[in-house]
């Protein structure tokens, strides 16, 4: 079985010395090609290299940036029979879309549980969603996009990083909780969730589109503003209609609370199990999808796409 594992070198908790200790434990159960990403985009582009040379299987040996891009690589041309398999090895500092899929949250551990599925033949199909936007570009994403004040955090935290500072859970939460304080609008609302069949819903400050369910993790515990979000569903989505603090902290301490219904509140917006979704913004508004801050945008039409890749689990 022909692999290429894609490695991003820069990842929070990787080193050379375990990309190579990984490099060896797959070595003999695959014939493998290690390539290391060098420049945003990379993966996207050595994916797209394997589906041309006909790879069995990609693994992803990164963050969720890392593995977004291959995603987007291995999907150029859309789902279909006959690409390669995706594997996830999570070395980032969140690694939201490996520990949906059951994985370990370190690369060890996955590569074990990887290898043990590989020998065994073990597969999974999982939905995934698109981004659309108005000059016509269209992204994958595998557990979540944002408009507004998450987008507004993961730009900050980007921003942090190329300062030197290191992604781990407490720069994000700092950020965000400096960042609600006195870093975004509070005021003006500018947001419009269109979903087909449905009256629009005006009036919204932030919108969280997801394809599973948690969001994101605070270090260990989960964030879930849409705990029925699934990967064989379509989209879900969460907003709010008050950045008010007691309508903003009654629904934040229902999302940290172990749940599987969704958050309740007179000023929560819950859409679940949409195929398409469009967020309209009377003004440009950040814009980020699976924490990467992809600019500002004022019009984006997310859609579900059912059984898009296969994935090694």
């Amino acid at each position: 079985m022909r692999a290429m594992l894609i490695a991003n070198p820069k990842a929070t908790s990787t080193s050379r010395r375990a990309r190579d200790t990984l490099v060896r434990a797959f070595a003999g159960d695959l014939d493998l090609v290690l390539a290391e990403t060098g420049h945003r985009g990379h993966a996207t582009e050595l994916a797209r290299e394997a589906v041309r040379r006909g790879f069995d299987v990609v693994i992803a040996l990164g963050g969720d940036g890392t593995v977004n891009e291959a995603v987007n690589g291995l999907l150029a041309d859309g789902p279909g029979d006959g690409l390669p398999a995706l594997a996830v090895l999570p070395s980032g500092s969140a690694n939201v879309f490996a520990r949906a899929l059951g994985l370990p949250g370190d690369a060890l551990g996955a590569t074990r549980a990887v290898l043990e599925a590989l020998r065994a033949g073990r597969y999974r199909t999982v939905g995934l969603g698109t981004a659309s936007l108005p000059d016509g570009g269209e992204r994958y994403f595998t557990f979540c996009a944002g408009v507004g004040v998450d987008a507004e955090v993961v730009r900050e935290v980007e921003r942090r990083r190329r300062a030197g500072l290191r992604a781990d859970p407490s720069l994000y939460v700092r950020t965000a909780l400096r960042h609600l304080a006195t870093g975004t609008d509070r005021r003006r609302p500018a947001l419009t969730i269109e979903t087909p069949g449905r009256p629009p819903i005006p009036g919204v400050f932030f919108a969280f589109v997801s394809n599973t369910t948690p969001w994101t993790f605070l270090g260990p515990l989960p964030l879930n503003p849409s705990p029925r979000a699934s990967f064989t569903l379509g989209l879900d989505v969460f907003g709010m209609r008050s950045m008010a603090l007691r309508p903003f902290a009654f629904a934040a301490a229902q999302m940290l609370a172990p749940r599987d219904r969704p958050v309740r509140g007179s000023r929560v917006v819950d859409v679940h199990d949409a195929a398409e979704v469009t967020v309209r913004a009377e003004r440009p508004m950040a814009f980020q999808l699976d924490g990467d801050y992809l600019g500002e945008q004022s019009a984006i039409t997310f859609r579900s796409v059912p059984k898009a890749i296969r994935i090694v689990i």
